[in-house]
């Protein structure tokens, strides 16, 4: 082990003395044997690309270095969220980390199912807890004050371009474009090369898939779930003209099989020179720009588009938290702090390339030269856009909840996800918008009983 781990490994065994006392029916505690053994951990997290990179590096960098087994279980967006609910609600302590996000903290912390990160990675030095932004580390404290998760990778939202095809068709794209504007786009490059469409734009149920683009578009249309009395509003005319303009716009102009495309399937169209444009997270940059990719110098990319709002990108981050269950937690803190350090980025920026580093965390990130050549095509805007998102107030009323494509409340998840539903329903032409937003009135007519309540 070197300098680096045995410094943060002394500093995390006393938090796991203190985990161990608070929760000894799951098991809590270090992983090394009573002979000083192999150590493990247990890591539940998402596919996406930089996750994908993560698991090529661990063995010949983390494990080679520290003697901690990593083992993996990776799913896809949907069903990682599912999985990880199901486990740190009951506290099984299978997985000791899991990728979870701002969204979750809030609760996760308040219920007791993770460890605070505060007194063991964001205590070490070499970590460097001030360097990571602080939009990312206020969203991963909980009320008690206490930090809980570190980010992988953060993200706001942006909207993404063919420039070689806005050239060939005499069209310019604003710096800050506005939905209306975006809809006259995607008409005009609508098949501006054989099989391309306008745009695409996530159609998959789930909170975490359509709704998480589509909340943020209702907020820049003047809409949002609740108003500041917790009166639910899911279809007031502004919520519902967001929804109409979404899914006309993606059945008119959108990528082929939009019901069902999430994340993952708008960055392959978009790769594939299947659409033109793409509006979704900035991390999607680094796969765009990756050496590999066939569209690598030919995307721009600008503001997220907005309507009655100054701004309407959202504010995300996929990062690590310790299930307050898991068996071991000195190694989980050990691989968190690695996970999410410098010293990380620079082992991806060198093995893989500085434009697949996951960003959108470090200020240090964006003062580097190898990644500012590497990534001179979005990382000022990704950096501006995370610094400028404003979760507090992301729309054109109060708000009883902070969340930008999302309400920061435990019951959005499902309330969206039965929701999300009806909008891909419509997406596909089997439903209508009045009749999908009427669908999540009444989820969000339940929830705020509670709340009112």
């Amino acid at each position: 082990m070197n300098r680096r781990h045995r410094r943060i490994a002394t500093t995390v065994a006393g938090a796991s003395i203190m985990a161990m006392a608070l929760a000894a029916c799951g098991g809590a505690g270090g992983s090394t044997g009573a002979d000083g053994g192999d150590q493990e951990v247990n890591v539940l997290m998402v596919n996406n690309p930089q996750m994908v990179d993560l698991q090529k590096l661990t063995a010949d960098a983390f494990t080679a270095d520290t003697g901690i087994k990593v083992n993996y279980t990776v799913l896809p967006e949907n069903d990682v969220r599912a999985k990880i609910s199901q486990e740190f609600s009951s506290q099984a302590g299978q997985y000791d980390v899991a990728s979870i996000s701002n969204y979750e903290v809030p609760f996760y912390a308040t219920n007791g199912w993770l460890t605070p990160l505060g007194d063991t990675v964001a205590a070490s030095a070499e970590f460097d807890q001030g360097d990571i932004l602080e939009p990312m580390t206020k969203s991963l404290t909980a009320a008690d004050g206490k930090l809980y998760a570190e980010p992988f990778y953060g993200e706001s939202s942006f909207l993404m371009y063919r420039k070689d095809v806005f050239d060939a068709a005499g069209l310019t794209m604003p710096d800050k474009p506005t939905w209306d504007q975006v809809a006259e786009l995607a008409a005009e490059v609508d098949g501006a090369e054989d099989g391309m469409k306008g745009i695409c734009l996530r159609g998959q149920p789930g909170w975490g898939q359509v709704y998480a683009p589509l909340t943020s578009v209702v907020n820049t249309f003047g809409g949002t779930w609740f108003d500041e009395d917790w009166t639910a509003q899911a279809d007031s005319p502004e919520f519902t003209e967001a929804v109409q303009f979404y899914v006309d716009l993606v059945r008119e102009h959108g990528e082929n099989g939009a019901a069902q495309a999430g994340y993952t399937e708008c960055l392959n169209n978009l790769q594939q020179g299947n659409v033109a444009m793409w509006y979704d997270s900035t991390a999607a940059a680094g796969s765009l720009e990756a050496d590999d990719s066939p569209v690598k110098g030919k995307l721009g990319y600008v503001a997220a588009p907005v309507k009655e709002t100054a701004s309407s990108g959202w504010l995300y981050s996929w990062a690590w938290g310790i299930q307050k269950a898991g068996k071991n937690q000195d190694a989980a803190a050990e691989f968190i702090a690695w996970a999410s350090s410098k010293e990380y980025e620079q082992l991806v920026g060198e093995k893989i390339g500085w434009s697949s580093v996951p960003a959108g965390k470090r200020a240090s990130t964006y003062d580097n030269a190898d990644y500012q050549a590497s990534a001179g095509a979005f990382y000022q805007q990704t950096e501006d856009a995370i610094t400028t998102a404003n979760p507090d107030d992301p729309g054109v009323q109060p708000r009883p909840a902070p969340g930008i494509q999302f309400v920061a409340i435990p019951e959005f998840a499902d309330m969206a996800t039965q929701a999300s539903q009806e909008i891909s329903a419509a997406i596909a032409g089997q439903t209508s918008v009045t009749d999908a937003v009427a669908e999540g009135q009444q989820l969000a007519e339940k929830v705020a009983e509670k709340y009112q309540e």
